[in-house]
């Protein structure tokens, strides 16, 4: 009786089959894998790959990208016009404030899980340290959510955040 029992109760337990994501309707959800994410360099930044989400952060409304980080690959100083939520996916994502540019000394880790805000017209930097696994980011906000850049052939000129932020390196 008990061994019947016990087999009742484990067979009660067993795992039903799952589902195929095929079997999901497309009017009710959209979906995308991991395998599926269409990754592409990212526009000015060497060693970081990006995937469009949701939207166009170059054009007016909401957006949703991802960021891939390849280990040593780090943006410059830059702002952007208006707020930018991030949500560390995987590995370690490494950030700085300020103009001075130093990814090895300046930047702190944020592990996977962490949520950030960066702040409009706020200088800052970030990407992944040599020698680690690289970082995935999810990046939302409202566009455009332009690169302003504070140093190189595409800086910002005049007085603005770039400006304000080289001086305090500056000093």
């Amino acid at each position: 009786m008990k061994i019947a029992v016990i087999a009742a109760l484990a067979a009660a337990g067993a795992a039903a089959p799952v589902p195929d994501i095929s079997t999901l309707d497309p009017a009710v959800i959209k979906t995308l894998i991991p395998d599926k994410i269409d990754w592409r360099p990212a526009e000015g930044l060497t060693g970081v790959e990006v995937s469009k989400l949701v939207g166009d952060q170059a054009k007016p409304g909401f957006y949703v990208v991802l960021n891939r980080f390849h280990p040593g690959s780090f943006s410059h100083p830059h702002y952007h016009p208006a707020d930018r939520y991030i949500m560390v996916v995987s590995g370690t994502w490494w950030v700085a404030t300020g103009a001075n540019y130093d990814p090895e000394r300046n930047t702190v880790p944020l592990p996977a899980g962490s949520f950030a805000t960066h702040l409009g017209h706020e200088v800052h930097y970030d990407g992944s340290r040599a020698g680690t696994d690289g970082a995935v980011v999810m990046i939302f906000g409202y566009g455009p959510g332009t690169r302003i850049e504070c140093t190189g052939p595409r800086a910002e000129v005049g007085p603005g955040p770039c400006a304000d932020a080289l001086a305090k390196v500056r000093r």
